[in-house]
């Protein structure tokens, strides 16, 4: 982290629709992202929500975009309770949410504008699926030039073989991998 840099806490589709199922619910992720939550917002560190949502009627997927398989699947629209934060992570008022329309944080979204606008060069990242939002985020994070931590035991994937080899083998080739409690230790 250089000295002019704002580091944000990136949590990623913590929304009812998704981490709300109980494959992510009996991780135990919601709550260790809870505490990386806490742990920013103690240290000064902004917390930026991520979810997905469409429009009514999912005018930005067209018949061939890959994604509408994922839209298929639940209820994406703006409005609808899918999209909102889950109550778990308890949301503060005035923390910003972006809404992307893929499954990276940076596709469709402002979430850059909103980086840029914090002085921000450093993300540390949380969010459920490690193998959709997290992946599909560092990828683009990293092309845009940013430091990158990913808070592994805040991220979850529903094969969790897949999120021990993204965690272990191909995060740490593009951003440092720790713990919550290993993170809020170095805070």
């Amino acid at each position: 982290m250089s000295a002019h840099d704002r580091p944000v806490l990136l949590a990623m589709d913590f929304q009812n629709g998704i981490a709300g199922d109980e494959a992510f619910t009996k991780t135990g992720v919601l709550e260790r992202a809870r505490d990386a939550v806490a742990a920013a917002r103690d240290s000064g560190i902004p917390v930026v929500w991520v979810r997905v949502a469409l429009r009514e009627g999912q005018p930005e997927l067209a018949e061939t975009a890959s994604f509408a398989q994922i839209a298929a699947h639940g209820d994406l629209d703006e409005a609808h309770a899918s999209t909102s934060i889950h109550e778990t992570l308890e949301r503060h008022e005035g923390e910003p949410i972006v809404t992307k329309r893929r499954i990276s944080a940076f596709t469709g979204s402002d979430l850059e504008v909103l980086l840029r606008g914090y002085g921000t060069r450093s993300l540390i990242l949380t969010g459920v699926a490690t193998s959709g939002v997290v992946l599909s985020t560092i990828r683009q994070a990293a092309d845009l030039d940013f430091e990158l931590t990913v808070l592994s035991d805040a991220c979850a994937d529903r094969d969790e073989e897949v999120h021990r080899v993204l965690t272990e083998k191909v995060f740490p080739k593009q951003a440092t991998v720790l713990t919550v409690a290993d993170w809020a230790k170095g805070l």
